[in-house]
């Protein structure tokens, strides 16, 4: 398990670190090697939050090459001209879209599209989950210690959004309640962001 910095100025507003794991880690190997890309060109595509964007501006603040995110809320043609601009300067490009799969209707787009290199962001692991639910309290300054991780991994699913919702909803109910993250905030933010069935509780 590790985490990539992103070389981001000071004050930059969200959160400054990738953790990688076995669902992302094929990702964050490609980005290191975009001259061996088809075309120079790939595409990623993951669940919502799963750090797509996040590795992007990595991926260009590190000089590596362009990126053009949320490209599935883009015009195709749009798309299709950033690519072609990207050919004709020789820089590589990492379009960013949603959870696949994404349909394109533009042929010329769709074509250059599917020759290039396809990259997709899994649901972490147990393993992956507890680093970045601890990763994503650091970066809100909220003290969460390796028993509440032991706690709280089993019983939360495994979508990232919904670990970065329960980490959201532990520092709001420690704030609401001027009490320090303990069991019964963890149990109340797990009911309020999966119900009062916990959907992994083991």
């Amino acid at each position: 398990m590790s985490q990539i910095a992103l070389p981001l100025s000071a004050g930059s507003q969200g959160p400054t670190r990738v953790v990688v794991g076995k669902a992302n880690a094929h990702v964050a190997e490609a980005l290191q090697t975009p001259e061996n890309w088809p075309f120079r060109t790939a595409v990623l595509t993951g669940p919502p939050r799963s750090g797509k964007s996040l590795l992007a501006r990595w991926f260009v603040a590190s000089g590596k090459g362009d990126a053009v995110d949320d490209a599935q809320a883009m015009p195709e043609d749009e798309v299709f001209h950033r690519w072609n601009r990207a050919q004709e300067q020789g820089t590589p490009l990492l379009i960013v879209g949603g959870e696949p799969p994404w349909e394109i209707t533009l042929p010329d787009l769709k074509s250059r599209l599917g020759g290039s290199l396809q990259l997709e962001i899994g649901q972490p692991d147990d393993e992956m989950a507890r680093e970045l639910l601890l990763s994503l309290a650091a970066e809100r300054g909220l003290p969460l210690r390796a028993d509440a991780a032991d706690y709280l991994i089993p019983r939360a699913s495994r979508s990232q959004a919904d670990l970065e919702q329960l980490v959201a909803t532990i520092d709001r109910l420690s704030l609401e309640r001027k009490a320090p993250p303990n069991l019964g905030i963890w149990r109340a933010a797990l009911e309020a962001v999966h119900g009062p069935e916990e959907p992994r509780l083991i």
